[in-house]
């Protein structure tokens, strides 16, 4: 049959039948390459620090290093000259056929098939029923560094870093005192808060609150991430025995002061806060502390009065303006401001009075005088508001005035309290000054400012 050049192409390239070449090899020996190629990618699978726990064979299906492979080793090396050259050569196309059989009844290719060679008497299923001890392929086996993932065998070192990448480690293997001390340091070395508050946290479970303490002592960073955490989760006990342990009675009594946070009945508040008054504070804190006291204590008795005026309904401000909200543990400027808002032109004898709380609290006059303008402001009190900017306003005018005698009148008729005050004080004349102390309140803020001048050494008065 004639066939054109491009038919005969066509018929060749779809046929199923393979053109005969030059690199086609022996199926068995195709089989034998293909075999080597698995074993050796196996590798790949497997680090090479788990080398150790793979069980080598050789190509018959002997363990490497058994006594039998030693045997066929041996008897390997001393064969003829023949056989070696044999092997040198085994690359030529000539000495494919020529290759040696392997002796075992099975072979790679047969492991990973599944299947015997042909004409053998055991299958490998069979083969390997028989022997349930023996392997005769390698095994992947799983890498050393996941056994020690669940065998927890890390050092204190290797224990911080894999903590600090955020994975699962257990502390529990840190038995030892010594360990766990070791373990903090390596926490610290970091500089890695959350995992020094996570080995602080094991060691708080595991140790004594004496010995965690005489450790912390010495590791002034550790100690600062303990105080912090348990602040933060209010162990309050614990936090207390610390601080008693260090002597630092400062930091005792701000701790102790603080538990007042947690008391909500006034009356048990205001009992809490008195203890504190004679705690070892520092100065500053000893006047707010005091003046915590005070305040709750002023507040606890504004409330009971003004809840009885506003139940009984005979007082027109509570009327107007129904109170929204308790007075009890409000800051001082918002007693301030409630106290001008409901109790403004009280008498300064007053615990309710806004000039009573402003010389108690020693409040500066800028703000007594913002918070009431806004108060008054609010219950649209505008003669209070127009006198509270009157008298502000007049007082910076009058001081502008040059002549003294016509200084002192206008300050007198205005009530420019301090204007009269400092201008005595200027022209030295005791005898003015003590007249005028009769014209201010008693107990006000201009009278102790009176009192002060006069008994003052420094000012060499005239009379």
């Amino acid at each position: 049959m004639n066939r054109t050049k491009g038919d005969e192409e066509e018929y060749w390239n779809s046929s199923k039948f393979k053109a005969f070449t030059f690199d086609d090899e022996d199926d068995e020996l195709s089989q034998l390459k293909e075999s080597k190629r698995a074993v050796n990618s196996l590798r790949d699978f497997v680090d090479d620090d788990d080398e150790d726990d793979l069980e080598r064979v050789s190509w018959t299906g002997e363990p490497v290093g058994s006594i039998s492979w030693s045997i066929k080793e041996t008897a390997g090396n001393s064969g003829s000259s023949h056989e070696r050259e044999q092997l040198k050569n085994r690359n030529s196309f000539s000495t494919y056929a020529q290759l040696p059989k392997p002796a075992s009844a099975y072979s790679l290719s047969s492991f990973f098939r599944g299947r015997t060679r042909p004409g053998s008497f055991q299958s490998l299923s069979d083969a390997l029923s028989d022997t349930p001890a023996k392997s005769y392929a390698p095994e992947l086996g799983r890498p050393k560094g996941e056994y020690r993932d669940y065998s927890n065998d890390w050092s204190p070192s290797d224990t911080v870093r894999r903590l600090r990448k955020g994975k699962v480690c257990s502390l529990e293997r840190f038995r030892s005192l010594q360990d766990k001390i070791q373990l903090l340091e390596e926490a610290v070395s970091m500089h890695d808060g959350n995992v020094i508050t996570a080995v602080l946290i094991f060691l708080k479970r595991t140790l004594s609150k004496e010995i965690l303490f005489r450790e912390l002592e010495v590791r002034q960073v550790a100690l600062r991430h303990l105080i912090h955490f348990l602040k933060e989760i209010g162990d309050q006990k614990l936090l207390l025995d610390l601080f008693r342990f260090l002597d630092r009675t400062e930091e005792l009594a701000l701790s102790h002061y603080r538990e007042h946070l947690n008391i909500q009945d006034p009356e048990k508040r205001k009992e809490f806060l008195k203890t504190c008054i004679g705690l070892p504070f520092s100065a500053e804190d000893s006047a707010h502390i005091q003046d915590h006291y005070t305040l709750l204590e002023r507040q606890i008795i504004i409330e009971a009065n003004d809840r009885h005026l506003e139940l009984a309904g005979q007082t027109e401000v509570f009327r107007k303006h129904p109170r929204k909200a308790s007075i009890l543990n409000m800051p001082l400027v918002t007693t301030l401001f409630y106290s001008c808002f409901y109790h403004y032109t009280e008498a300064e004898g007053t615990f309710s009075s806004p000039v009573n709380l402003k010389k108690t609290f020693k409040i500066p006059d800028k703000q007594y005088v913002l918070t009431a303008l806004a108060a008054r402001a609010k219950l649209r009190a505008w003669h209070d508001v127009d006198a509270l900017f009157t008298t502000k306003v007049l007082q910076e005018y009058v001081n502008l005035v040059e002549d003294v005698d016509t200084k002192l009148n206008l300050a007198t008729k205005f009530k420019c309290h301090d204007v009269v005050i400092d201008t005595c004080r200027d022209l030295k004349d005791r005898q003015q000054l003590l007249a005028y102390r009769s014209k201010v309140d008693k107990g006000s803020a201009e009278e102790e400012k009176i009192d002060a001048l006069l008994n003052s050494s420094q000012i060499r008065w005239k009379n």
